[in-house]
């Protein structure tokens, strides 16, 4: 069968430097650090004090306080992104068939903070089983579609897909083939989380996944950088809408552009850590230009996954040189992680936007707080430090990979008419 053509109509943000698009944009292109000290609780007996929080985030403005209650922040976040990129993508929700409009949406973890809260309480008691009737509604991590098309009476496919930190990606795959194969029109993706907590820090902490620059937070995320010590943890979320091209042609709508191709992959090597060759990252990304029916060469701009840690970047820049051979030096590589941090089950749709938007600016926005390089990183690759570079973006490609091994690769184009 003849694949239908799918192309993006509306985005919108909130992220620990930007809480929509507009302001999303400034921050990348600026080169602007969203890690600061945690405001959330108190870090003083943390290894790891400040991670990429929201700022600036009056949940009155968006939600009255009976609807706020019920909603865990990841949802909460996931609500907020989701509202902009429909308003922004011109659907008129009154006459839009509503059996066609889908929502599939990524979080790693879900209501990681209303988990913790419910059992710490729990444990401060007399064994009493007293816990608030909105739990288990707020605390899974398949709320956030769901409350997005309840609010927006959305009857097509509606699930999440979590694979840790490729969960946004692995959704918006999901969507673009939901479309291409004719089962739905418009499809609401993207992803979100809020890990900025207790448990989440406790946790990573544990893991020694965590920088621990407390001295100087801002600079905190330095992927490719010699000196690198782990990710900061990062929240909000990102949302896409994906739309049928000739469906958004008929209603005159604006695109951003065209999703060609996506890529799934397992490295089934480790728990934790990359494959040190990055084998499941060059199969990602091969699989994902033969399904856009692209060649390497093609390529202007890769979005890693770069999370700042010791052998998480060296891998993935081993995995693109065996990909694109002497093509790898002309591309405009980058990771947005060292301005947001890392947003988990989200990074894959912020990710995917920035890419977007590198394309319709012909802006990619920089790797900042590179200051030392690493031995092990080929020179010539253009790793986009410090500043952001002008250059005509036709081809993006973003890069996202999860605990568990799961990888996952999407290819944006500008719109071919």
């Amino acid at each position: 069968m003849e694949l239908k053509r799918v192309v993006v109509t509306g985005l919108g943000a909130l992220t620990p430097i930007g809480n929509n698009i507009e302001e999303y944009w400034e921050g990348l292109i600026n080169g602007k650090s969203g890690s600061a000290p945690i405001t959330y609780f108190d870090t003083e007996k943390f290894k790891t004090k400040f991670a990429c929080e929201i700022k600036n985030f009056n949940v009155e403005n968006y939600f009255d306080r009976k609807e706020a209650r019920k909603l865990d922040k990841f949802a909460q976040y996931a609500l907020v992104a989701s509202d902009e990129a429909i308003k922004d993508s011109g659907i008129d929700l009154e006459t839009v068939d509503k059996l066609r409009v889908g929502v599939i949406w990524g979080a790693g973890i879900g209501g990681l903070e209303t988990f913790q809260d419910e059992v710490l309480a729990f444990g401060k008691g007399d064994g009493t089983p007293r816990f608030n009737p909105f739990f288990i509604p707020k605390m899974i991590a398949d709320i956030a579609p769901g409350n997005i098309s309840i609010k927006h009476g959305f009857m097509g496919p509606n699930y999440t897909t979590v694979s840790a930190c490729a969960s946004a990606a692995n959704a918006l795959i999901d969507a673009l083939n939901t479309i291409r194969l004719g089962y739905s029109d418009v499809i609401v993706t993207g992803g979100s989380e809020a890990a900025v907590a207790p448990a989440g820090m406790g946790g990573f902490n544990a893991m020694h996944a965590l920088s621990t620059r407390n001295e100087s937070p801002e600079t905190a995320s330095r992927p490719f950088d010699a000196t690198r010590d782990g990710f900061v943890l990062g929240e909000g979320a990102g949302a896409l809408i994906l739309e049928e091209y000739e469906h958004a042609k008929a209603r005159g709508a604006k695109i951003y552009a065209e999703v060609v191709g996506g890529g799934l992959s397992s490295d089934a090597y480790h728990m934790t850590a990359p494959h040190p060759e990055g084998i499941g990252v060059v199969a990602v990304m091969e699989t994902c230009l033969k399904n856009a029916e692209l060649n390497p060469e093609d390529v202007d701009h890769i979005n890693t996954h770069g999370t700042s840690t010791p052998l998480g970047d060296v891998a993935e820049l081993k995995a693109i040189k065996r990909v694109f051979g002497e093509h790898a030096k002309n591309i405009n590589i980058n990771s947005t992680k060292s301005m947001t941090g890392h947003l988990l089950g989200a990074a894959g749709a912020i990710e995917a936007i920035a890419s977007i938007l590198a394309m319709k600016h012909g802006v990619v926005p920089p790797t900042i707080n590179h200051e030392v390089p690493d031995e092990n990183i080929d020179p010539e690759l253009n790793l986009t430090l410090n500043k952001a570079q002008k250059r005509e973006v036709k081809v993006a490609m973003s890069n996202t990979f999860g605990f568990g091994g799961h990888n996952a690769c999407v290819l944006f184009r500008k719109l071919d008419e």
